[in-house]
């Protein structure tokens, strides 16, 4: 066999190798192998429990908060129930406190009036002191009372000292010696304070 049969031979077989190795080049690469123990990495999902769980605690969070705003607000109401209630019996006691303290000097007057007429006797007089009895009732009867302190301790938080007198047997030290106008109350509150003078201690 002469060398050129020889060559001719050989060019198939090396044409058989070559796609062989172009198919070899062409295959993808394998991706390469995770170790064994190891999951693949996927984002964090949160179950449906989790869920589920977080929004019970929310809406027991919100339910706490709507009770105490509850809470406030009954508490609230309730004081200014009670501040209106407050308010109306204020205005039931005190509402004629003004008019009450305009009408203390003309009682003054008629008790300076009567003083004057000690000694006469007759219908003036008797007519005074019926009029002057009115008013004192009627005063009464609408809350308010007079009081004299002659004798008592000297309270500034009912009386007002206008001067001082020495003591005597008859007024101690620190007593109310002598009464220049009495005081008046209405309910519990001073209405007029009573104008006094003070014994000296």
């Amino acid at each position: 066999m002469t060398e050129s049969a020889a060559q001719q031979q050989d060019k198939p077989a090396a044409a058989a190798k070559e796609p062989a190795q172009k198919k070899e080049e062409a295959l993808p690469e394998a991706p390469e192998a995770v170790p064994a123990g190891e999951a693949p990495q996927k984002p964090a999902e949160k179950s449906a429990e989790q869920l589920l769980k977080e929004q019970l605690e929310a809406a027991e969070k919100k339910i706490a908060e709507n009770y105490d705003l509850y809470v406030r607000a009954m508490a609230d109401l309730e004081n200014t129930r009670k501040r209106a209630n407050a308010e109306v019996l204020k205005a039931h006691k005190y509402g004629i406190e003004k008019f009450a303290a305009n009408l203390l000097p003309v009682i003054d007057s008629f008790e300076k009036a009567i003083d004057h007429a000690a000694d006469d006797q007759g219908p003036l007089k008797e007519g005074l002191l019926a009029v002057y009895r009115q008013m004192v009732h009627a005063m009464e009867i609408s809350g308010m009372k007079c009081f004299d302190p002659k004798g008592q301790k000297f309270d500034p938080n009912f009386h007002q000292a206008v001067s001082m007198v020495p003591a005597s047997e008859s007024a101690a030290p620190g007593t109310v010696a002598v009464v220049f106008q009495k005081g008046w109350m209405i309910q519990e509150r001073v209405l007029r304070p009573a104008m006094v003078a003070v014994a000296q201690g």
